[in-house]
């Protein structure tokens, strides 16, 4: 994901199109997309700054509320696989992806290795 340009930038286009610049023209001045010049002088003026928004979203721990249930599923049985610890969420009415399963066992520091088990 790329960073957001500066505010220095934001606020000399947005500048030059208050003055009376047209968003083309002043977009073409500054080496910007016609459409970033366009919401900026859109944001300048609902909000009064054109600084960026936050990028990204907050993280959504979409299993934390079901956290017991899987430690307790996963200790009483520690061959379980992610798919089917995947489908007894499901049977339990939590419909999540292989993905989430697993990055809720990375954050909680379990792992599946196959060598731990070998000699």
């Amino acid at each position: 994901m790329t960073a957001p340009l500066s505010n220095d930038l934001r606020e000399g286009v947005v500048g030059a199109i208050l003055a009376g610049e047209s968003c083309r023209s002043a977009a073409a001045r500054f080496g910007v997309a016609v459409s970033s010049a366009v919401k900026w002088v859109q944001r300048y003026r609902a909000t009064g700054s054109v600084a960026p928004a936050r990028m990204g979203s907050r993280l959504k721990l979409r299993l934390e509320p079901h956290r017991d249930f899987i430690l307790e599923r996963i200790n009483e049985t520690p061959h379980l696989t992610l798919h089917g610890l995947k489908r007894e969420l499901a049977a339990r009415g939590v419909k999540v992806s292989h993905d989430t399963v697993w990055r809720f066992l990375r954050r909680e520091g379990l792992r599946f290795k196959k060598d731990a088990v070998r000699p």
